[in-house]
């Protein structure tokens, strides 16, 4: 979310928004003139916030601990580059199967009607 502040904000920095009863946590991702990014890792309950109605001025606190990561460990690049390779894989597979069973059936249609033919002349 973007915010205008006439209080510069450092990037990195956590602040905290006051809005009626709502407390929001963000850290700071840009800065250009009097204009901030936000980046919030909680949902925002965007329409109870807008329906209290204009406010003078939102309260800005910086914070000074660091953002808790809730998600655990991030995963690596290489780790993330190893895992789209085996989902690519398993798709191509399951492709190729696929083909191959549809392949097979034709096949075996294709040779069923003939072998049919030679089956009865041979009984003669």
């Amino acid at each position: 979310m973007m915010i205008q502040s006439a209080k510069p904000s450092t990037l990195g920095s956590v602040i905290q928004l006051y809005r009626g009863a709502h407390v929001i946590q963000a850290k700071v991702v840009w800065r250009h003139g009097s204009r901030t990014g936000l980046q919030v890792d909680d949902g925002l309950p965007v329409e109870e916030i807008l329906t209290q109605g204009p406010a003078p001025g939102l309260q800005i606190t910086a914070v000074d601990s660091q953002l808790v990561d809730r998600r655990g460990s991030p995963r690596s690049a290489e780790a993330n580059r190893w895992r789209g390779r085996a989902i690519e894989f398993c798709g191509t597979a399951f492709i190729a199967v696929a083909l191959c069973a549809a392949t097979l059936a034709m096949l075996e249609e294709a040779f069923a009607r003939p072998m049919a033919l030679v089956e009865r002349a041979l009984d003669l």
